[in-house]
Parts: C-alpha cells; structure tokens; sequence
C-alpha cells in the first residue's frame, strides 16, 4: 500500500513553476568572449599555414617536373622563343628592352 500512497501523493503535489531566469546569467560574459577570440585566432593561423604548405608542395612539384625534364634533355635555360604573325621574335618575358 505504500507504492500507492507514494504515487497519489506525488500526483497531487504540483511540479515547480517555471522560473524566469536573467538574462545576466545566460550570456557567455567575458570568458566566452576570450574562447572565442582565442579559436578565432588559432582557426587564422592554421589557414595562414596551411596555405604556406600548400604553396609549398606545389612550388617542389614544379621544381622536381623541371629536373626531370633537365634529366631527359628537353629542358633549356633559354626562354621559349615565339614568331608572332608579324614575323617579330618574342622572347617570352614581358620586359622592356631599351
């Protein structure tokens, strides 16, 4: 019989109303604030040495496609020289020659 006294008791009292709480007490303050200035900065610099990387990678990838070439003799210190149509050489470089 106390299981059921138990229950008619607990279904009689009322639960707790809500409250309303300030918003004071729910804004992050100062320390969130530091958080996420804090993965700001470190989300900046990854991308800044990531790119530094990737640049990287690609300036070795070109590097080691002009040592191949070199190895197989097709490759020249010469610039590519281009006949336009008008019959001038272009030595492959945009600048003035005086």
């Amino acid at each position: 019989m106390s299981t059921i006294t138990a229950t008619i008791i607990a279904a009689t009292n009322p639960s707790p109303s809500p409250t309303t709480v300030p918003d004071v007490d729910v804004t992050p303050g100062v320390a969130g604030f530091i958080a996420i200035a804090v993965v700001a900065v470190v989300t900046i610099l990854l991308v800044v040495d990531m790119t530094r990387r990737i640049r990287r990678t690609r300036y070795r990838a070109e590097i080691r496609e002009r040592l191949e070439q070199g190895d197989a003799g097709t490759a020249t210190d010469e610039p590519e020289r281009r006949t336009a149509e008008d019959g001038r050489t272009d030595v492959g470089d945009d600048t003035e020659r005086g």
